[in-house]
């Protein structure tokens, strides 16, 4: 079995893939979550982490969902 590498961003229109640039993607990703926290508020947004991720990227990514989103939900499989 061979697998293709991802070089380019892919974004969903009308259920079907097509490339577009890193810019676009981003926008689309921050709009879906601006859409959401509109919609439902930052208590339904949620962060897991990894185990394997290294302790400057888990602050990151909680520094983000508190920060920016606004929520505590932050967890991670380190305990097990």
């Amino acid at each position: 079995m061979r697998y293709t590498r991802l070089t380019e961003p892919l974004v969903r229109e009308n259920g079907e893939f097509r490339e577009t640039t890193w810019e676009h993607a981003l926008d689309r990703a921050a709009e879906g979550f601006r859409r959401n926290l509109d919609r439902h508020g930052p208590d339904a947004f949620g962060m897991m982490s990894c185990s394997r991720a290294t302790n400057e990227m888990n602050f990151i990514g909680q520094k983000f969902v508190r920060s920016v989103i606004g929520t505590n939900s932050v967890d991670s499989c380190n305990r097990t």
